[in-house]
C-alpha cells in the first residue's frame, strides 16, 4: 500500500463504469467495483466502506485509488453518514469531524469529489454540465419513495442548476429478478399511488413479490424533470464484480464491502 508520499494508482478504464451523460471536460465521474482494490477475504477488492469491518488502512488505499482515477488527491471527497433519509446538503469542502447524516450531497466547487457508497442500493450521479453543479443521492426504496432524490435536484437548483439541464444516472443496483421482497412492503409501498404496483412482479410464493428498485428510481427521476437513465448492472447477480449486502445475508457471511460512486467538477 502506499504511504503518504506515494500517490495512489488510478484504476484503468476497464476497473470503472462511466456513463456517456455524465462525461464533459468539466467533469470528472465514475462508478466504481470492487475492482483493483487492496482488502481481502470478505472484503476483497476495493472496499471503501468506512462502517465495514476491514483493515482500516486498506479502506483508505482504496478510497486513494479512487480519487486518483478522478484526478484528485487522497483527501478531497466528501462522503455522508447515510442513514436512508430524504435530506440532501450543499457542501464545498471534505467532511472534518463527524459526517452529516444525510443521503444527498450536491457541490459546485470545483476540485472537490463527491460520493455515497452502496451494496444494492441505488446510487445515482447528477451533473448540469452547463452550469456547473453536481451532485450524489444514495437512493434505496426508502430514500427514493421518501424524496432523497427530488431533495437532491432541489438543491442542486438552489445553487444555481437548472432543471432541464440535470442529467442523472444510476449505477450499479440490485434488480428486479434478485430483490424479494414481502407483500406488506407492496401494500405499503403502493399507499396512496397504485400505480406503483407496475414496479412488482409476483414471487416464487403468494407472500413475496420481485421489486424492481432501478425502475422505480429511474421514474422518480424523470417525474422530477430531470434526464434519467440506469447503467443496468446487477449489484446481487455480479458477485465478481460488486459487493451486496443481500447477498453476503444469503450467504450467511458476518460482513460485506461497499463500493464508491463519485463525481467531481475539474479545476
Amino acid at each position: 500500500m502506499a504511504d503518504s508520499t506515494t500517490r495512489a494508482r488510478a484504476l484503468s478504464d476497464d476497473e470503472v463504469i462511466r456513463a456517456a451523460e455524465l462525461s464533459h471536460e468539466r467533469i470528472s465521474h465514475a462508478f466504481f467495483s470492487r475492482r483493483g482494490g487492496v482488502s481481502e477475504g470478505l472484503y476483497a477488492g476495493l472496499n471503501v466502506g468506512v462502517g465495514s469491518r476491514d483493515d482500516p488502512d486498506r479502506v483508505t488505499e482504496n478510497r486513494a485509488r479512487a480519487l486518483a482515477t478522478l484526478g484528485l488527491p487522497a483527501d478531497r471527497l466528501a462522503t455522508p453518514w447515510q442513514i436512508h433519509s430524504a435530506e440532501a446538503i450543499v457542501v464545498d469542502a471534505p467532511f472534518s469531524g463527524e459526517r452529516p447524516k444525510v443521503d444527498g450531497i450536491v457541490s459546485c466547487t470545483p476540485g472537490l469529489a463527491i460520493g455515497v457508497v452502496t451494496a444494492d442500493c441505488g446510487p445515482v450521479l447528477f451533473a448540469d454540465r452547463a452550469n456547473g453543479v453536481v451532485g450524489a443521492a444514495h437512493a434505496g426504496w426508502r430514500g427514493a419513495l421518501g424524496g432523497v432524490l427530488q431533495a437532491t435536484i432541489d438543491a442542486m437548483v438552489g445553487i444555481g442548476a437548472e432543471r432541464s439541464s440535470i442529467s442523472a444516472v444510476l449505477g450499479p443496483s440490485i434488480t428486479q429478478p434478485n430483490y424479494e421482497v414481502g407483500l406488506d412492503m407492496m401494500t405499503a409501498f403502493v399507499e396512496g399511488d397504485p400505480e406503483r404496483e407496475r414496479f412488482f412482479a409476483p414471487g416464487e410464493r403468494p407472500d413475496k413479490r420481485q421489486f424492481d428498485l432501478p425502475g422505480f428510481i429511474v421514474s422518480v427521476l424523470e417525474e422530477a424533470g430531470v434526464s434519467a437513465s440506469f447503467v443496468g448492472r446487477c449489484t446481487y447477480g455480479e458477485a465478481e464484480t460488486f459487493y451486496s449486502f443481500r447477498r453476503t445475508t444469503h450467504r450467511g457471511e458476518p460482513d460485506y464491502g461497499r463500493q464508491l460512486a463519485a463525481i467531481a467538477l475539474r479545476d
